[in-house]
């Protein structure tokens, strides 16, 4: 059973397996959010899904970042990104057309930042990520 359907721009049609969320500064005890310790929030995000799903490809949605304060501190300007930090898996139909449909299935790792804890689903499912190239990052797979 799947948690959501989405339709990517390519018009393939995915469904989301599994999903696991969290506060994207949960744990922030001091100091703000920053380019730096942004960068380690994202690329840790991306290595904690590469170890928790080791048998898929992972991809990374390059996550929005927002400058609400021009004003530099000891670490750089303040930079915020989205809210909520989302580890999905998703599951397609095979991307290699020459595999049995009956028996084969595609699958990708997906990390993205999003503004509020909503599972995507459909067309309201954000842009940047109904617009990730299946074919290209997907792996097929048999049941």
């Amino acid at each position: 059973m799947s948690l959501s359907h989405t339709v990517l721009s390519s018009g393939r049609s995915i469904e989301l397996t599994e999903l696991r969320m969290s506060s994207t500064y949960e744990g922030m005890l001091e100091g703000y959010p920053c380019k730096r310790i942004n960068d380690l929030k994202v690329n840790g995000l991306q290595r904690q899904a590469e170890r928790a799903f080791p048998s898929t490809p992972v991809h990374l949605v390059p996550p929005f970042r927002e400058y609400p304060d021009q004003t530099a501190g000891a670490f750089g300007p303040v930079e915020v990104l989205p809210s909520v930090a989302c580890v999905g898996v998703f599951r397609s139909t095979a991307v290699a057309a020459e595999l049995d449909p009956v028996l084969h299935r595609s699958t990708l790792t997906v990390v993205w930042f999003q503004p509020v804890p909503d599972i995507p689903l459909g067309e309201d499912a954000d842009l940047a990520l109904r617009s990730i190239p299946w074919e290209e990052l997907a792996q097929d797979y048999e049941l």
